[in-house]
């Protein structure tokens, strides 16, 4: 099967379009895709394409023990690789597995200010592992935070086209009602990805078999890879404890307020014992962390409660993986996409708004009168995101748009199982348009 199509297939082409390109550090979790991008790239953009992996390949860790001088680092690389011939300005090395020699952090100043040889590190970076890379790197590197597939991707592995999907927005963008075929057969390609997820090995065996034959155990086997990682590269930190929360996140999602509390990890768990521990696993690429505001009011970054969190996985697909058979049963078998308290529905959208480049941020107010999903921004005004699982009142999202009280909110949007639509307070949009809310507030703005 051909390979999948990615957005960072895009970036990756314009970084080397860059005169003064900085070395490239791709972050991300495991297994969403960073090292086929990575060599894809440099194969069919490169003369030359040097791979090196520390985990694979450790003993390439001594390339860096004459120093930092590139003609050293190089001279050191070609003593293992004899039959290499570089070529300035036209070979790209990749680092993989950076978390397995934090040297190579040190080295990207030298490969800047050289200038004659083209830089691309990867790997898990969680922990200790993850401050040291950062401490090592600053000013030195450009960052590009990769995530599993986004809905527009799987759209795009199930054989969609560029004008599809356009015409999907031309449709938002005119609030013009989605036709009945447009609204169902994109409903059912969002339910597939809801239980599929991101994850580019099991959308390939989705779109293969036209099924979900198998995707269970693969979703399953991630999570396991993911406490592998932890176990290995927690560095300074608690490995038991991050796993502690790690473990714990379908559990609090499966509650009604959804709201992750230290308190209730472990007997005797207490916040300050596990300081660290939740960035740690959002560094890792692993959870999306929605922060509780203060006030429902901007600016969004100076607002919100540190203590006051809930944790999503960053791929709906193994949030799906980590809950019970009975649940998985009644997902596959009757589409029942509704159990779970609406965690599946918000994590999905929450998830879906991270890959647009959205902070997530939710309001709960002190009477709890009002409790708010999602809040997003446009350039002058703040905007509230109501995920509703089933088509019910929206009580909460006409009181923060209608109540004097909340003055920076002029308008909401709710996301449901419903077409296009504005009553002059609120978009209503259904849950697969969610990929393309950025451009529309964008769009809407600059005319």
């Amino acid at each position: 099967m051909e390979r999948l199509k990615r957005k960072i297939d895009k970036y990756l082409i314009e970084w080397k379009s860059r005169e003064n390109r900085l070395p490239l550090i791709i972050k991300g979790a495991r297994q969403i895709g960073k090292t086929n991008a990575i060599r894809n790239f440099g194969k069919n953009n490169y003369k030359i394409f040097i791979e090196i992996n520390f985990a694979f390949q450790p003993g390439f860790k001594t390339i860096f023990d004459n120093g930092f001088v590139v003609d050293d680092i190089i001279k050191n690389i070609t003593l293992k690789m004899p039959e290499l011939e570089l070529e300035e300005k036209n070979t790209l090395i990749f680092f993989d597995e950076m978390q397995e020699c934090v040297s190579t952090a040190t080295s990207l100043k030298a490969f800047r200010e050289d200038g004659r040889y083209d830089v691309i590190c990867s790997g898990s970076l969680m922990g200790i592992n993850y401050k040291e890379i950062e401490s090592n790197s600053v000013g030195n590197k450009e960052d590009y935070i990769m995530h599993s597939m986004d809905f527009e991707e799987f759209l795009w592995a199930k054989g969609y086209k560029e004008e599809q999907i356009e015409d999907l927005y031309k449709c938002m963008k005119d609030l013009k009602p989605l036709s009945t075929l447009q609204h169902e057969v994109m409903m059912n390609n969002f339910k597939d990805y809801m239980i599929v997820g991101g994850m580019p090995a099991i959308v390939s065996q989705f779109v293969k078999n036209k099924n979900f034959s198998g995707i269970l155990k693969m979703q399953q086997q991630i999570l396991i890879d993911y406490e592998e990682d932890i176990a290995k590269y927690a560095g300074g930190l608690d490995k038991t404890k991050i796993l502690n929360c790690y473990r714990k996140i379908p559990v609090f999602l499966g509650k009604d307020n959804k709201k992750f509390q230290i308190s209730k990890i472990a007997d005797g768990a207490r916040n300050r014992e596990y300081v660290g521990i939740v960035e740690c696993l959002a560094n890792a690429g692993i959870v999306n962390i929605s922060y509780a505001l203060e006030q429902a009011s901007l600016p969004l970054k100076g607002n919100y409660n540190p203590d006051n969190y809930r944790l999503y996985f960053a791929d709906t697909g193994l949030l799906i993986g980590s809950l019970d058979e009975e649940v998985q049963e009644d997902l596959r078998s009757n589409e029942n996409l509704n159990t779970y308290k609406g965690a599946l529905y918000e994590n999905i959208v929450g998830d879906m708004l991270v890959k647009s480049g959205y902070n997530l941020y939710f309001y709960k107010d002190d009477s709890k009168k009002i409790e708010m999903d999602f809040f997003i921004r446009d350039k002058d005004s703040l905007i509230p995101v109501e995920v509703k699982a089933n088509n019910n009142a929206t009580i909460s999202l006409n009181n923060l748009i209608n109540s004097n009280k909340y003055s920076d909110i002029k308008y909401g949007i709710k996301l449901c199982n419903k077409n296009i639509g504005f009553n002059g307070k609120f978009y209503t949009f259904p849950y697969f348009l969610t990929f393309l809310i950025k451009r529309f507030i964008k769009e809407k703005n600059i005319e």
